[in-house]
């Protein structure tokens, strides 16, 4: 039961910082037009903005369809605007978390390390910031860092960069709208 609360209090809090006014969390700051072409690293965090010409469901469906090209599992979509505008009954910016995955990849780093669990699936979010800019967010591994901290073998830490250089391509492919 304690279980049980601990996840009803954070999946609340979860939501209430969602529905929280749009002053009160910070936008990912604009990149210069230079820096637009690919993913920003910031902090640990690759950011990219979604050229304007591109709506955000084109972004989503470009990005689902590039996933498929390189064959990464698109595992779950959580349209976490949509749950928050069904509890508070007030329109949402738009945030959709995007998992992915490579089913083989993730058991084989389980396999070497269970730790490993914690970054699957590999994420990226589709967030509509106060002004309207559509951004794709993805947390930045230092493959290296814990390849070496985890003693992963080389031909698996090979295998994670490949992922890695994927999900820069489907961050890109979303915020140009190809498909």
């Amino acid at each position: 039961m304690r279980r049980i609360s601990f996840a009803a209090a954070g999946f609340a809090l979860s939501m209430l910082m969602l529905a929280a006014p749009q002053g009160w969390a910070a936008a990912p700051k604009a990149q210069p037009a230079a820096s637009r072409a690919g993913a920003v690293e910031q902090g640990g965090v690759y950011k990219m903005a979604i050229d304007r010409s591109v709506s955000l469901n084109e972004a989503a469906e470009s990005m689902r369809l590039r996933a498929n090209a390189l064959n990464l599992q698109l595992v779950a979509e959580l349209p976490m605007s949509k749950q928050v505008e069904a509890v508070t009954g007030k329109p949402q910016r738009t945030i959709i978390i995007f998992q992915f995955c490579d089913a083989v990849l993730a058991k084989d780093l389980i396999d070497a390390n269970m730790d490993f669990s914690i970054y699957m699936p590999c994420r990226i979010a589709l967030i509509e910031d106060a002004k309207g800019q559509g951004w794709l967010v993805m947390m930045d591994v230092n493959v290296d860092a814990v390849a070496q901290e985890k003693r992963l073998p080389e031909a698996l830490k090979v295998r994670i960069e490949a992922v890695r250089k994927s999900l820069l391509e489907i961050m890109q492919a979303g915020a140009k709208g190809e498909l």
